[in-house]
């Protein structure tokens, strides 16, 4: 089993990246095969709907990031996707990268049109995480949804969304025990659900 890391936050090496490395170290721990990308390292443009993807089957508009991230992300049996919260969101970067993943849609011809995933079909799952400064869940906003959401019609199973409340200072989230175990159960959570245990 194959799981991708993918941090949203723009700090490479802050609180995000931190959780991340935890949860990947609980699907490591239970046998899984994981690999981390930092959206920091990448440059991705925004979609702009201009549906080439449609028809090219991938996104040919731009050759960025998402051209390096997307054989990953195909060969990947779960991603992990982690951003702290921006004014109530997800970041910018890893609103991109979610607005990229339109490529892997299938769509019929008539009106309302369906579609369909190439994603779809390999019982594939996914776990998120939203990294939070106050200590009200509802300062999260929408992060957890928006990390959640756009996966299910994709093909993934949506495991686990572990919210992270009181965590600003780049790296403190590694002194908050509790929240580090949390991360590394989610991770053999995770790994347990593609193995099917």
């Amino acid at each position: 089993m194959k799981v991708l890391g993918i941090s949203g936050s723009p700090r490479a090496r802050g609180n995000t990246a931190r959780l991340l490395a935890e949860v990947l170290r609980g699907v490591s721990d239970a046998g899984g095969e994981v690999s981390a990308a930092s959206l920091s390292e990448y440059t991705i443009a925004g979609c702009v709907g201009c549906e080439r993807c449609r028809l090219d089957k991938t996104c040919t508009r731009f050759n960025d990031g998402m051209t390096m991230l997307y054989p990953r992300i195909v060969e990947a049996d779960a991603l992990v996707l982690g951003s702290p919260v921006y004014h109530y969101n997800v970041t910018s970067q890893m609103k991109a990268f979610i607005d990229r993943l339109y490529a892997f849609y299938d769509f019929t011809d008539e009106r309302p049109r369906g579609y369909s995933s190439r994603l779809a079909g390999r019982k594939r799952k996914a776990m998120v995480f939203a990294v939070g400064e106050q200590a009200d869940p509802a300062d999260l906003g929408v992060a957890l949804e928006a990390l959640s959401l756009p996966l299910r019609p994709l093909g993934y199973e949506v495991v686990a969304e572990l919210p992270v409340l009181n965590c600003f200072e780049p790296g403190i989230v590694g002194t908050k025990k509790e929240v580090l175990e949390q991360a590394y159960r989610c991770g053999r959570d995770l790994a347990a659900a593609l193995s099917g245990a």
